[in-house]
């Protein structure tokens, strides 16, 4: 089901975020996503949410 607060489309909506990181930290992102059982985008997504809530204190 689509997140309404952070306006996250239905699957077929998706758009592609690119952006370019150093190879170190795609290594350490990839690995550190996949020690917390999570994929790259749902890490990345988990970390917009905690910045968000920070903003907001």
């Amino acid at each position: 089901m689509p997140n309404k607060e952070v306006g996250e489309p239905h699957a077929t909506e998706l758009q592609t975020l690119n952006f370019k990181v150093s190879d170190a930290f795609k290594r350490s992102y990839k690995a550190y996503a996949a020690q917390r059982g999570m994929t790259m985008l749902d890490l990345l997504k988990e970390g917009f949410e905690l910045s968000r809530e920070a903003d907001r204190k």
